[in-house]
């Protein structure tokens, strides 16, 4: 952990009391009962007929200046009736003003009694203010003034209350549209404001002095100008090495300066995704995000609050001296022993703007909290046990939530956005593609620049990102396509470069590999070719034949300038099968050569060099056990024949498909010639693999010319065994189990099954040799 991000810690750890220099919220008004003397009740929300009654009883509001009490409608313009005159009551009030003063001071950051005393109720007309100022002290131990606007009808525009203490500035906005709500501010006394003109409508306010009763210390804004400096300073020095992978010992004690992509500081109060928000958070949660928030506007960071989730599951053991022995009275004691899977990802993304962010789940490492020791003795919010069953041990599942502040550098976003992973970050990669060539496709452009940065995150966390070598496109076609529209010839040869080394891609990836390589200089583009084929020919030959037959089909460069991938390519295929079963062990075995693989290395092959592709076929039919005539060399130079003319092939090497066609030819022609005659009698082929009782009678029956139908009526064993033996040397018999009485009888009947299939193999091997021979 860096020792900047350390002092960081330590500085908002310092940071304790919550509040600012303003409050101001809703609050639901129940129909209080109020007068005034000289007009009697006031029903709300006001109308303009008793706006003006109340206005014929009040006087011009004064404001001092030094130990003077002025009037001058040029500084201030409303209308006041002193707090004498005004009563306010009913049931409700009470508690409604109770609950406005202690929303105004948790805003504040006012801790313990607070009192609020009425002061004047103020009228404003349309055109109404009051410039800059500062309010005297109106009362002993009064520090700030509370606002409550009443409902009107029509409701008020206009008349903003402005702010400003020390350098910072807020705008609130008292309009009250709803009647049944009223709206408030608070302000510390020492802060000067002003109240724009009301532009229309009246305006009816009560005006409190808040005070803090006995004798103690007045409450002052919240001053953290130093932390926030201090912190602003210190994020603009990390972000400047952010991302960076140093290795810097600053001296003998310190740490290894490796700086996460984003910080992540947790909140001590617990928050649901339903109450999460800038504006919900409580005590000194609300003050670190308001110290943090000034910082990073400063610094030029990105804050939001997120939920943190952290999921674990492993193994538990049982507790106490029984060990697992537990009576069937007693509950199971098992704690955790083991963590074997942990997910901690971010969640419920917020704006400090009180809206909500478009960001997906994003993973983090214990290393980007802060601080380091954040989550040491963290209690789980959930936790279960499973008792161990059968072959399965016991084991346990817990989850942990904290709602949690985030950084990072603006100028990182790609980085972060690049740990959510490929479903995140290809789309948005694909998206930034479109508005480039919406815009005006020039590389020297923003977007260009973004589209750029996003592949290089991409391509660094590949080898950790890529799925299996599966036929159909993968993540590296939708990659490259992105980059080809780019015309980004770095990334192209980044990414070529990266699978060679330790990426992965599929077989349906080759077209994308190979389109994105031909932007590339040809010798380049072979190169890299070459390095991918050499690297991952003996794991996933059939996706480097594949590509290396459509570069051999592609304008890259002079045909031998990828002679060194074919003899790579070449030297991968597989040969003796005995000798690949004891090489690989059974799970991690190669799958057999395919047709598709044949064809596409003779195209490879004999685009680069004929003399290749003849020795690659003679290998192939060297070993016949690896590469069967029907199942994979008839199939895949059929594939060739039939396209031999497309524009997308090169000109064949006619002597290699000549050979495999020779050898094809030899191998139907042999089978063609094998005499074919309907049975003239019962007798079939009586060669079983198990000579038991059973079978022996079964085999007799199959030697026999003139029985057509046998029987066996014996236990369920008996007759599966023989069922099985049936199926495994392709007897040619019809099955059926006849139920009646017990034990049931299995009935077999013979037929022409071989004759019919030997038919239709003739059929198939003359059309296959006219096809051939066409």
């Amino acid at each position: 952990m860096s020792s900047l991000v350390l002092e960081l810690a330590a500085v908002l750890g310092t940071i304790r009391r919550p509040g600012d220099f303003f409050a101001s919220g809703t609050a639901e008004l129940l129909a209080p009962m109020m007068e005034v003397v000289g007009v009697g009740p006031i029903a709300l929300p006001l109308l303009p007929v008793q706006a003006e009654q109340l206005i014929a009883v009040a006087e011009r509001a004064p404001y001092g200046r030094g130990e003077e009490t002025l009037v001058d409608p040029a500084v201030r313009r409303t209308w006041q009736i002193d707090a004498g005159r005004v009563h306010i009551g009913g049931r409700h009030w009470p508690r409604t003003l109770e609950r406005i003063v202690s929303s105004a001071a948790e805003g504040l950051g006012v801790d313990g009694p607070v009192e609020a005393e009425l002061y004047k109720l103020l009228i404003y007309a349309e055109g109404d203010f009051f410039v800059r100022h500062r309010d005297t002290e109106k009362a002993p131990s009064m520090f700030a003034t509370l606002v409550i606007v009443l409902p009107s009808v029509p409701a008020s525009t206009g008349g903003e209350l402005i702010v400003r203490h020390k350098g910072r500035e807020v705008r609130l906005d008292l309009r009250s549209e709803e009647p049944s709500e009223v709206r408030y501010a608070a302000f510390y006394a020492d802060c000067v404001h002003e109240l724009t003109p009301v532009t229309q409508g009246h305006r009816l306010t009560l005006v409190y002095n808040l005070t803090r009763p006995g004798p103690v210390p007045l409450p002052e804004p919240p001053d953290y100008n130093r932390e926030t400096a201090r912190t602003a300073i210190l994020l603009k020095d990390w972000a400047e090495a952010a991302g960076e992978l140093e290795d810097d010992i600053l001296d003998e004690d310190s740490l290894v300066d490796d700086r996460p992509e984003k910080l992540i500081y947790p909140l001590e109060h617990a928050y649901t995704p339903a109450e999460l928000g800038f504006g919900a958070l409580k005590g000194a949660d609300a003050a670190v995000a308001g110290v943090l928030a000034a910082a990073a506007r400063r610094a030029d960071f990105a804050l939001h609050l997120a939920l943190v989730s952290i999921k674990e599951s492993g193994i538990a053991e049982y507790t106490g001296d029984g060990g697992s022995y537990r009576s069937r009275w007693s509950e199971p004691e098992l704690e955790a022993l083991e963590v074997n899977d942990r997910r901690a990802v971010l969640t419920e993304w917020r704006r400090p703007n009180g809206g909500t962010a478009s960001l997906a789940d994003i993973p983090f490492g214990d290393d980007e909290l802060l601080p380091p020791d954040a989550f040491d003795g963290l209690e789980p919010d959930e936790e279960h046990f499973h008792e161990a069953t059968g072959n399965e041990g016991a084991s346990f599942e817990r989850t942990y939530r904290r709602a949690a502040l985030v950084l990072w550098p603006n100028a990182h976003f790609l980085a972060v956005l690049n740990q959510a992973g490929l479903s995140v970050t290809l789309p948005y990669l694909e998206d930034l593609t479109r508005r480039w060539e919406d815009a005006d496709g020039v590389q020297s452009s923003p977007l260009w620049e973004q589209g750029h940065e996003l592949a290089g995150h991409i391509i660094g966390n590949w080898a950790e990102r890529q799925g299996g070598h599966d036929d159909p496109p993968g993540p590296a076609t939708r990659l490259l396509t992105a980059l080809t529209r780019f015309a980004d010839t770095e990334s192209i040869a980044a990414f070529l470069d990266r699978l060679a080394e330790d990426g992965g891609f599929a077989k349906g990836d080759t077209g994308a590999m190979v389109e994105a390589a031909g932007l590339l200089a040809p010798e380049q583009a072979a190169t890299l070719i070459e390095r991918i084929i050499r690297a991952k020919a003996s794991s996933s030959l059939e996706a480097c034949a594949a590509l290396l037959a459509r570069a051999a089909t592609w304008p890259l460069s002079g045909r031998t300038s990828l002679a060194g991938a074919a003899e790579a390519l070449l030297a991968a295929l597989p040969g003796d099968p005995t000798q690949m079963e004891s090489q690989h062990p059974w799970w991690n075995r190669p799958r057999p050569p395919s047709a598709g693989l044949v064809a596409d290395v003779v195209i490879a092959l004999g685009g680069v060099d004929e003399s290749l592709a003849m020795r690659a076929v003679d290998h192939m039919l060297a070993w016949s056990k690896s590469y069967d005539q029907d199942g994979v060399l008839i199939p895949a130079l059929v594939n060739l024949v039939g396209t031999r003319s497309a524009k997308s092939l090169p000109p064949m090497s006619l002597p290699a498909v000549e050979q495999l066609r020779a050898a094809a030819l030899d191998h139907l022609r042999a089978r063609i010639a094998e005499p074919l005659e309907a049975p003239k009698d019962w007798r079939r082929n009586s060669q079983l693999p198990c000579s038991c009782p059973d079978c022996r009678d079964l085999a007799q029956f199959l030697d026999d010319p003139a029985q057509k139908t046998w029987t066996l009526k014996a236990a369920e064993a008996r007759r599966g065994h023989v069922e099985a033996v049936i199926r495994q040397a392709g007897c040619d018999l019809d099955v059926a189990t006849d139920r009646t009485g017990r034990p049931y009888t299995l009935v077999c009947t013979k037929n022409q099954a071989s004759y019919e299939r030997r038919v239709r193999q003739r059929q198939r091997d003359l059309e296959t040799v006219a096809r051939l021979e066409a």
